[in-house]
């Protein structure tokens, strides 16, 4: 009857799974579920950044949105905001295939379909961020 239990492979399995029980498939869902739980898994990382990033997401599931690191454990509002030092703009279907890593950032900005502007040491951040 133990072996009926799969104890060692349940335990981490399960932690393992559960982020991506529910893969992003909108860019209403990055901003709403996939970045507040980023940010609150890595606050450290938030720390670090202490700084603010506006989204302007182009097409039928854009809009736009603030990823503010200044802010203890960071937080997502949707809208413009001013003072914002790093401006990340892009297509929904570009943007959801960076954060689903079928689409590379770096080939993304040197193709012009990921667009920067501002701080560009910040935008290299986001990485630790969104992936």
């Amino acid at each position: 009857m133990g072996g009926s239990f799969p104890e060692s492979a349940a335990g981490p399995e399960e932690g393992q799974e559960e982020p991506m029980a529910e893969p992003v498939t909108t860019v209403k869902q990055v901003f709403e579920q996939h970045l507040p739980a980023r940010l609150q898994a890595k606050p450290d990382v938030v720390a670090k950044i202490n700084a603010v990033y506006q989204f302007d997401i182009s097409g039928p599931e854009g809009g736009s949105w603030a990823v503010d690191c200044t802010a203890p454990g960071g937080k997502v509002v949707p809208g413009k905001v001013p003072g914002a030092r790093c401006t990340v703009a892009a297509t929904d279907r570009d943007f959801i295939g960076i954060v689903t890593g079928k689409l590379n950032p770096q080939m993304a900005f040197m193709s012009g379909k990921l667009r920067i502007q501002g701080d560009m040491g910040l935008a290299m951040k986001l990485q630790q961020i969104l992936g």
